[in-house]
């Protein structure tokens, strides 16, 4: 039977798929580790008390890059270079979601309305990650070799989504509120296309590497085109969504170290 769990088994069997799917996890971290301390460093004055808590947004991400990286270790494996067309954070930015490399690459310090912009951004995209991780963590967090980097995974992604409600949600008690929502309805219905053709690389990479056959990647490229399908009617819908979240503050402490996997 095909169904989430059996499908990422396959791949964590393999070596091969394995080493892709980790390699493409641990460049996305990383990127969002770059670019929460380049944001950090650019802070409006207006704006400096929250630099600690974007800085240990950079640093979970980094965190978890590393993971992914010891995960490799830990199997006698080498990352791979990410085929451009599975870089989720990439082709993000290059559809104009978030704040542009070349803005984080210089020395000017970033507006209220930039804040704003990256807040929004990372709201949609760190609900995609905490519901990818809460499969994970429902299906493998007693795995032997993956289950803690699951769990402590998972943990950091819902703490990532609950500091962008609540901090936006701040913004829209100051009078932010209509450039808020208009934001988030842009990136939501930008994720959900990039997440789409990145699924259906990542998945063709995977066939390739795995020896599927064209029915069963064409069951799998179906039900994509699916999920996408659901999100572009109704789905994106729970990306812009503001709620006071239950974990106060969930960033206003120091940064987890990442745990040894050898």
């Amino acid at each position: 039977m095909l169904s989430a769990k059996s499908l990422f088994q396959e791949i964590l069997d393999n070596d091969e798929s394995f080493r892709l799917f980790c390699s493409i996890a641990a460049s996305g971290e990383s990127q969002g580790g770059w670019e929460n301390a380049r944001i950090a460093a650019l802070v409006p004055a207006s704006e400096r008390a929250l630099a600690p808590k974007i800085t240990r947004h950079g640093a979970d991400e980094d965190k978890h890059g590393r993971i992914f990286e010891a995960l490799l270790r830990k199997r006698g494996l080498e990352p791979v270079p990410v085929p451009p067309e599975t870089d989720y954070t990439m082709l993000l930015e290059r559809h104009g979601i978030g704040l542009a490399h070349d803005k984080l690459k210089g020395d000017e310090p970033l507006t209220v309305q930039d804040v704003v912009t990256y807040l929004s951004h990372s709201r949609v995209t760190e609900q995609r990650a905490s519901e990818q991780m809460d499969l994970l963590r429902k299906h493998f967090a007693d795995h032997p070799d993956i289950g803690r980097a699951v769990k402590m995974i998972s943990h950091d992604e819902d703490n990532h989504l609950a500091y962008c409600h609540e901090e936006l949600l701040r913004f829209a008690r100051a009078g932010h509120g209509r450039a808020i929502q208009r934001t988030l309805r842009e990136c939501a219905l930008a994720e959900i296309r990039v997440y789409r053709d990145v699924s259906l690389a990542v998945m063709a990479h995977m066939g390739r590497i795995l020896g599927w056959s064209k029915a069963r990647s064409a069951v799998l490229a179906a039900g994509i085109h699916a999920v996408y399908a659901w999100e572009r009617l109704a789905g994106w819908r729970r990306m812009v969504s503001l709620r006071t979240p239950e974990r106060r503050d969930a960033l206003g402490g120091p940064a987890t170290t990442a745990p040894e996997f050898a």
